[in-house]
C-alpha cells in the first residue's frame, strides 16, 4: 500500500520549543531504505487531489533542522483528504496533541492510517479504497488513527500510570464543530482493524483515561494558509 502501518513520536514541553528549524528548509523526499519497487514515489502525488500528510506533524520536530527534514520523508506521509480535514480538522487535532505537554511530562502519539469496510447496498460489507500514481502505486486510507499516552512522570516508575485515549477519524472533510469526543475509540478497535499490537506493556490496571482528565476538544485555531496545491502537506 505504499504507507507507513504506524509512525511513534514522544513530544515534551521542551520538545516542542523553536530552535533554528524552519519548515521552508525542508522538502519532501521518497526514502531510498525501501527497496524501489515498494517504495512512495513523489511523483504518485502528483495532480492526485490529495496532500502529502505527516504522521508525525513538522511542527512536533522544531527543535532540529534534521529531525524536521525527516518528517518529511514519504515514509512520514500518506494521502490525505485536503481541505477540511489535513488543513483543518486534523491539523486542530495535531495541536490537540502538543497541548497535552502542559499537563503530561511526556506524550507518546502513535498515528497511521486504517482501511476500514463499508457496508454495501446489497448488505455486504466491503473495503474499498481509491489507488493514486500513474500506474496505481499508493494506497488512499478510509480512515486514521492515533493513539495517545499521557505520562506524568518520565521513566517507568514501579507505580506509575499512564493516562490512554484512541481516536479514529475519517478521511474526510470534518466539521471543526465536530466534538473529538465522537472520534474516540478503545485501542482494541484500533488493534483489531490495523493488525498491530499497541501499548501490550501496559497493563490495564496501569491505564487511565485520558479524556476524563482533560478536555478532548481541538481548539481551532488560525494556522497560515499554504497555496491550494493538492500536494500541499499541513
Amino acid at each position: 500500500m505504499r504507507n507507513p502501518a504506524w509512525v511513534a513520536e514522544q513530544i515534551t514541553a521542551e520538545s516542542l520549543v523553536g530552535g533554528r528549524s524552519d519548515r521552508k528548509n525542508s522538502t519532501f523526499l521518497e526514502d531510498t531504505s525501501v527497496p524501489e519497487k515498494f517504495r512512495a514515489k513523489l511523483k504518485d502525488y502528483f495532480r492526485s487531489g490529495y496532500d502529502r500528510g505527516h504522521m508525525a506533524p513538522a511542527a512536533d520536530a522544531k527543535f532540529d533542522q534534521e529531525a524536521m527534514n525527516q518528517t518529511f520523508y514519504l515514509t512520514n506521509v500518506c494521502p490525505q483528504v485536503g481541505e477540511g480535514f489535513n488543513r483543518d480538522y486534523w491539523a486542530h487535532f495535531e495541536d490537540f496533541c502538543r497541548r497535552l505537554t502542559s499537563k503530561y511530562k511526556s506524550v507518546r502519539v502513535i498515528t497511521g492510517p486504517l482501511y476500514l469496510p463499508k457496508l454495501s447496498d446489497d448488505g455486504k460489507w466491503r473495503v474499498t479504497y481509491e489507488v493514486i500514481g500513474s500506474p496505481p502505486n499508493i494506497a488512499v486510507p478510509t480512515h486514521f488513527y492515533k493513539i495517545i499516552a499521557g505520562e506524568s512522570s518520565q521513566g517507568h516508575a514501579p507505580n506509575s500510570s499512564v493516562a490512554i485515549a484512541a481516536f479514529v477519524l475519517p478521511n474526510a472533510p470534518i466539521d471543526n464543530k465536530t466534538p473529538l469526543a465522537e472520534f474516540a475509540v478503545p485501542v482494541e478497535v484500533i488493534e483489531k482493524a490495523s493488525g498491530l499490537d499497541f501499548l501490550s506493556l501496559v497493563p490495564n490496571e496501569k491505564r487511565r483515561s485520558l479524556c476524563r482528565e482533560v478536555d478532548c476538544s481541538i481548539l481551532v485555531r488560525e494556522f497560515p494558509k499554504r497555496p491550494p496545491k493538492s500536494t500541499a502537506s499541513k
